[in-house]
C-alpha cells in the first residue's frame, strides 16, 4: 500500500492499493519534491466521480504507467471535497490553459507547487506520452518551465478577482430587468432549464428566478421555472424508486443521469421545491421534498444525524447498474401489475438508453393525463403505482449498492440544515424540524471546536493544532442556523450564527479589497490565496456570506455587518448582468436591496401559530423573528399579553397588527 493507506477520505483510500506511490497533500510530499527536484503530479477527484474511476482503472492501476509516474514525479492525490482550496488553485490553472475544467483534474507542477501543465481525463497512452514529454521538457528546458510557471501563477492569482468599489450606486428595477432579459435568451422552452446538454439542476438559479418572477410579476420567467421544476422531477435525473436527484443529466431532456447522488444537490433541491410549494402549491413539489428527505435520512445520514457526502455513480464497476431495469426484470418483480408500471415510467422491451434492453425510469404525463388515457381514476392509478414502486424498491435493495462517500462535510451539512428548515417552513411537518434540530446539534457538537473554529471534515485530524475549514463551511452553516432560528424563535441558534460570523470576519475578510478569502489567515499558505466569487452548483461562499450579513445586520441592528454586505455587493455588481447564471445568489441579494426586506416580528402567546399562518404566504423578501421572549433589538418592548405582528422595512415600522391578514396588507401595499 502507498502513503494513502492511513487516510480517512474514501476517495484517497480507493487509491491506496495503486502501484503509484501516491502521497496525500502535505509537508512530506512537498518537501520530497523540493529535495529531489522532481515535478509534482497533482491528481484531484472525488469518490463519486465516474471518470475518476475510469482513469484510475486505465492508468493508475497499470504497473507500466505507475512506473513512469513514480520515476519522474512526486505523485499527490487530493480529495477535492476535503481540500477545495487546493482544487480551486489547480482548477483555475487548467481553465486558464484550456478554457474548461472538470474531474479528474491532473496538474503538473514545479517542485514549489506552481503549475506548468494540466488537464482533466487522459487516455492511458496519451497520459504516458504526456508524462515523458513533460519530464523531458523540465530536464532540458528548466528556464522555459520557470517562465511559464511565473505567467500561469500570475494568472491564477488574478483569476476571478474583483476591484474595490467605494461609491454606493443606486440599485433599481432596471438593473434587475437587464439581468432577467439576458437570462431569458438561454431558456430551453421545451425541456426546461437552460441550454442543451448536459443539464444541471442549478437550484440556486431557479430559486432566484422564482423570486424574480414573483416580485417583478414576470409571467414568462414564472412559466419557465414551473416547466423546469416539473421536467426535472419527471426526468430520469430523479430516482423515481428511491427518491433523490442525480448530479446532472447527460442529455438535454433530463432523461439519462450521471448517476452519482450528491448531498449538496439534494439539500438545495429540498429548499427549492419547498419554496416553490409556498409560491405556487403543487403536490408534485411536496412529494419530491418528502422523497428526497427520506432518501437522505435513510441512505446519507449517520446514526447521530450528520449527513454523508455522496453515493457513487457506479456499482460493480458499471455506471448506473444499481438504478436501471430491463422490462423482463420488472415483469419478474411485479407480475400482472408490470404493464401499468412500465407505461407509467416508460419502460420498454428494447430499453430507453444506451445499455441494451435497460431502462432509466422517467415520466412524461401528469397523473391526471395518464389516468384519463388509461380509463382509470387518478386515485386508483396512484394506488397501483405506489404499491408497485414499493415492490421494485424492495427488489432493488438486494442489489450490490453504489459506494458511499461517508465524509461528513460542514459546508454541505449547512446546506442540508437549511433545506430541512425550509421544508418545515413550507409543510409544517414536525418530523422535518426534528431532523433539523438533530442535525444542528451534530454540527455544533462535532464540527465547532472549543475555540469557536469549524472543522470542515468530521473526524479529520487537526493540523498544527488548528482544524482546517473554509469560507463555505462558515457561510452555509451560518445560513442554516439563521433558518433554524426563523422556524423556532430560539435565539441560541442565532447567537451561534453570530459567533461563527465574527470568526469568519476575523480570519477570512480582506477589508482592503472588500472581499472574503476562501482560506483563513492562519491556514496553510498555498501559491495563491483565492476568493470564491462566482455562484455554481452551490452558491459562492462570498455571496452566501453577503446574504447572511444582510440578514444578521437587520436581526442584530448591526451596521458593521450591513456595511460588509453592501461592500461585497458593490464590488460584484458590475459582473451581474454579464453572466447571470454565475451570479444568481448575488442577484438574490440585489433583489432584496431593490424591493427591501420586511422584518416581521411576531410576539405573544400565539406567536408560533401566527408564524405558521404567515409562512403559508409567499413573501420571499422577509425575515421573521419573535416568540414569547427575546433580546433582539427589534423585539424590545414588544412583548405583551396579546399576540401582535410588527412589520418593519427600511427602519420604519407600521402599526402593530392583531391578525395575519392585516400584517399581510402591510407587506403587499
Amino acid at each position: 500500500m502507498n502513503k494513502l493507506a492511513n487516510s480517512t477520505s474514501p476517495y484517497l483510500l480507493q487509491h491506496a492499493n495503486n502501484p503509484v506511490n501516491w502521497y496525500p497533500w502535505g509537508k512530506e510530499a512537498l518537501d520530497k519534491a523540493k529535495a529531489e527536484n522532481k515535478l509534482i503530479l497533482v491528481s484531484i477527484g472525488y469518490s463519486a466521480c465516474h471518470w475518476c474511476h475510469v482513469m484510475e482503472h486505465e492508468s493508475f492501476e497499470d504497473e507500466a504507467v505507475a512506473a513512469v509516474m513514480n520515476e519522474y514525479f512526486v505523485c499527490i492525490k487530493v480529495d477535492r471535497e476535503e481540500r477545495p482550496d487546493v482544487d480551486q488553485i489547480y482548477m483555475s490553472a487548467v481553465q486558464l490553459m484550456s478554457g474548461r475544467g472538470g474531474w479528474p483534474l491532473n496538474c503538473i507542477c514545479l517542485p514549489d507547487q506552481r503549475p506548468i501543465y494540466g488537464g482533466t481525463y487522459f487516455r492511458k497512452n496519451d497520459w504516458t506520452s504526456l508524462l515523458f514529454n513533460l519530464a523531458d521538457f523540465y530536464k532540458q528546458k528548466p528556464d522555459e518551465a520557470e517562465e511559464y510557471a511565473v505567467r500561469l501563477t500570475d494568472g491564477i492569482q488574478k483569476y476571478e478577482s474583483i476591484q474595490f468599489i467605494a461609491d454606493q450606486p443606486d440599485y433599481t428595477k432596471d438593473d434587475l430587468k437587464v439581468i432577467g432579459d439576458n437570462w431569458k435568451r438561454y431558456f430551453d422552452r421545451h425541456e426546461g432549464g437552460t441550454g442543451n446538454a448536459p443539464k444541471f439542476p442549478m437550484p440556486n438559479n431557479w430559486q432566484l428566478l422564482m423570486r424574480y418572477a414573483h416580485l417583478t410579476n414576470d409571467g414568462e420567467i414564472a412559466k419557465q421555472v414551473k416547466l423546469t421544476l416539473h421536467k426535472m422531477a419527471f426526468g430520469g435525473i430523479y430516482d423515481h424508486v428511491g427518491g433523490g436527484f442525480a448530479r446532472y443529466s447527460v442529455d438535454g431532456r433530463w432523461h439519462v443521469p450521471h448517476f452519482e447522488k450528491m448531498l449538496y444537490d439534494n439539500a438545495q433541491l429540498i429548499t427549492l421545491y419547498s419554496e416553490a410549494y409556498t409560491w405556487q402549491p403543487d403536490e408534485l413539489y411536496k412529494t419530491v421534498v418528502d422523497e428526497i428527505i427520506h432518501f437522505a435520512t435513510t441512505e446519507l445520514a449517520s446514526p447521530d444525524m450528520g449527513f454523508y457526502s455522496a453515493l457513487d455513480a457506479d456499482s460493480e464497476g458499471v455506471e448506473g447498474k444499481f438504478y436501471i431495469f430491463t422490462k423482463t426484470e420488472i415483469q419478474a418483480i411485479l407480475g400482472d401489475d408490470a404493464d401499468l408500471f412500465c407505461i407509467y415510467y416508460h419502460i420498454t422491451e428494447d430499453g430507453n438508453w444506451e445499455e441494451e434492453h435497460s431502462n432509466v425510469l422517467f415520466r412524461k404525463e401528469t397523473d391526471a393525463q395518464l389516468a384519463e388515457k388509461l380509463g382509470l381514476g387518478v386515485d386508483d392509478l396512484l394506488t397501483q403505482v405506489k404499491a408497485s414502486r414499493k415492490m421494485v424498491f424492495e427488489a432493488r435493495s438486494h442489489r450490490i449498492r453504489p459506494g458511499l462517500d461517508n465524509k461528513i462535510l460542514a459546508s454541505w451539512n449547512g446546506l442540508m440544515l437549511k433545506g430541512l428548515c425550509e421544508a418545515y417552513r413550507a409543510f409544517d411537518e414536525p418530523g422535518y424540524l426534528e431532523l433539523a434540530l438533530k442535525n444542528a446539534d451534530f454540527i455544533l457538537n462535532n464540527l465547532v471546536g472549543q475555540n469557536g473554529r469549524l472543522s470542515r471534515v468530521y473526524g479529520s485530524p487537526v493540523t498544527d493544532g488548528m482544524p482546517v475549514a473554509f469560507l463555505d463551511d462558515y457561510a452555509n452553516i451560518i445560513d442554516g442556523l439563521i433558518a433554524l432560528y426563523e422556524v423556532t424563535f430560539n435565539e441560541d441558534w442565532l447567537q451561534q450564527a453570530k459567533a461563527l460570523t465574527d470568526t469568519a470576519i476575523a480570519h477570512y475578510y480582506d477589508e482592503i479589497n472588500g472581499i472574503f478569502f476562501y482560506t483563513a489567515d492562519d491556514d496553510e499558505q498555498l501559491i495563491a490565496r483565492k476568493s470564491e466569487i462566482m455562484d455554481g452548483v452551490t452558491p459562492a461562499s462570498n455571496s452566501a456570506m453577503a446574504r447572511n450579513l444582510k440578514k444578521l445586520g437587520l436581526l442584530f441592528d448591526n451596521e458593521s455587518y450591513a456595511a460588509v454586505s453592501a461592500q461585497l455587493l458593490r464590488n460584484i455588481m458590475p459582473q451581474l448582468a454579464k453572466y447571470g447564471t454565475a451570479y444568481s445568489n448575488w442577484t438574490m441579494l440585489l433583489l432584496d436591496e431593490v424591493f427591501g426586506i420586511y422584518e416581521v416580528a411576531v410576539t405573544g402567546p400565539e406567536a408560533e401559530t401566527v408564524r405558521k399562518e404567515l409562512e403559508n404566504n409567499y413573501i420571499p423578501n422577509k425575515i421573521i423573528l419573535g416568540g414569547t421572549k427575546g433580546s433582539l433589538p427589534l423585539l424590545q418592548d414588544k412583548f405583551g399579553k396579546s399576540t401582535q405582528i410588527f412589520v418593519c422595512i427600511d427602519k420604519t415600522c407600521g402599526l402593530p397588527a392583531n391578525n395575519t391578514a392585516d400584517a399581510l396588507k402591510q407587506m403587499q401595499a
